[in-house]
């Protein structure tokens, strides 16, 4: 009987089971390209979430500066129609006041345009917040919100870009008028926290609330509880809280939520206190 010749058996060294695990240079190559891609399309919708807010922010003060010019266009036309002083004395009260309005609008979004850079710097809290406050004060009194502010003694200024943080405040704000629907209460706060490193804006309603199953992915992107824009054509499209949250992490801050259904939610920006 012939017997075969044993065969000699390859030694098994680190060197050959590394070579056996890597993927071919095709796939090494495939997997490059799908991460870039990656890249560039979260690049893509951050330039989205932003163009978003910086459109919503336009339309909602050019709004509010058009309901100013009718105001102040429709008591010009009670004053030209009614010559007794009385009248005359309303409608030059109520052009007056609207003009100080138009004034305030005009002045917060020269503030923004000025504004646009993406640098850190010392930013006042509580001015941001009123400024922005400005843009919304028609919607807040169409809808009968109350809105309660509480702002602290000493000034509160954190290291930002303002006009990052106002698109999320502008967010925020739309955000809980639109989960009050009509006649509620809003609180904005503006405070040092208890950590002395930082500093918190709290934007707290007293709206329908979020169910607890979908508080883990509000911060999602296109993750909406709204079916659409509302009546005002704000929101709906998934993108503002998701931004929001992006802005809040590049500033090395922190944004959180709790929310009881029926009782309401409130928002917490946390940002790096600017120094002393």
């Amino acid at each position: 009987m012939t017997q075969s010749t044993p065969q000699p058996v390859a030694s098994i060294t680190p060197h050959r089971l590394h070579a056996a695990a890597k993927p071919p240079a095709s796939a090494q190559s495939s997997e490059a390209e799908l991460v870039e891609q990656i890249g560039q399309l979260k690049a893509q919708l951050r330039q989205n979430q932003a163009m978003a807010s910086l459109g919503e922010l336009t339309s909602t003060a050019t709004h509010e500066f058009n309901n100013v010019l009718m105001t102040i266009i429709n008591y010009a036309r009670l004053g030209i129609r009614n010559r007794d002083d009385a009248s005359r004395d309303k409608a030059l009260s109520k052009i007056l006041e609207a003009s100080e309005r138009a004034a305030r609008i005009t002045s917060t979004i020269l503030a923004q345009a000025r504004n646009r850079s993406d640098s850190m710097e010392p930013t006042d809290l509580v001015a941001l917040v009123k400024d922005t406050m400005v843009l919304l004060e028609r919607e807040m009194n169409k809808y009968r919100v109350s809105v309660c502010t509480e702002f602290a003694e000493d000034t509160v200024k954190a290291m930002a870009a303002g006009n990052q943080i106002q698109r999320v405040l502008l967010n925020l704000l739309i955000n809980a008028r639109q989960a009050i629907g009509e006649a509620g209460q809003m609180f904005v706060i503006v405070r040092n926290s208890d950590d002395p490193a930082f500093v918190e804006v709290v934007v707290r309603d007293s709206g329908c609330g979020i169910p607890a199953e979908t508080l883990p992915q509000i911060f999602e992107p296109f993750f909406s509880t709204k079916s659409g824009p509302d009546d005002s054509g704000k929101g709906g499209t998934g993108l503002g809280l998701s931004a929001c949250k992006e802005i809040v992490d590049a500033h090395k801050g922190k944004i959180r939520v709790e929310s009881s259904v029926g009782v309401g939610t409130a928002f917490t920006i946390r940002l790096p206190k600017a120094p002393c």
